[in-house]
């Protein structure tokens, strides 16, 4: 393959890659009914003056299918820890037993799952755009690579074949995530 071609391969597949890990993330954050400590990972603590991610300054487990413990390393952080979770956004009502918080998870309602649900698909069809749009950059990059006659007119067609085949891969990716997203929400 032309080295123009594979360098705008390369990267629009870098970039792509990026696109279902930014994917990942975003339905993490989105609770379903179970505990995991990646639920709480975007959290961030006043700690000494600066805005620390939680994990850094407390232990996070998973104590039941329901609940998280979270125990600060320092034990003055208790209130900090405590009061980050209540303004998190989650919906989430920390308890403190001593040193440690522990974080029951509501059970989600049908109309909340629904909300969910719909939180997970706009997510997917951002991941998407995002694929759409990287395919996009590296068609005008291979147009551009062929006006200046670097590459020849079959080369750019198979290189276009190439980021086509790209784009539906990592769409088919996105699809997965969202699927399997959206039954995780809906098992009680």
């Amino acid at each position: 393959m032309h080295e123009v071609i594979s360098k705008i391969s390369k990267d629009s597949e870098a970039r792509m890659a990026k696109s279902i890990d930014a994917l990942k993330q975003a339905l993490e954050k989105v609770r379903t009914g179970r505990a995991h400590v990646g639920l709480l990972e975007h959290i961030h603590v006043e700690y000494y003056g600066s805005r620390t991610p939680l994990n850094q300054v407390a232990n996070v487990a998973v104590a039941d299918a329901r609940s998280l413990t979270v125990t600060p390393y320092d034990k003055t952080m208790v209130q900090a820890v405590e009061k980050a979770i209540q303004e998190s956004g989650l919906g989430l009502n920390p308890a403190v037993a001593g040193q440690t918080i522990r974080v029951p998870l509501p059970v989600l309602t049908e109309e909340r799952r629904k909300e969910l649900g719909k939180v997970v698909r706009n997510e997917g069809e951002d991941a998407k755009i995002a694929v759409r749009n990287v395919r996009r950059d590296g068609l005008t990059h291979l147009k551009e690579a062929l006006k200046k006659k670097e590459i020849s007119e079959d080369d750019e067609k198979r290189a276009h074949e190439t980021i086509q085949k790209l784009t539906d891969r990592f769409t088919a990716d996105v699809d997965k995530l969202v699927t399997a997203k959206e039954r995780d929400l809906m098992a009680i």
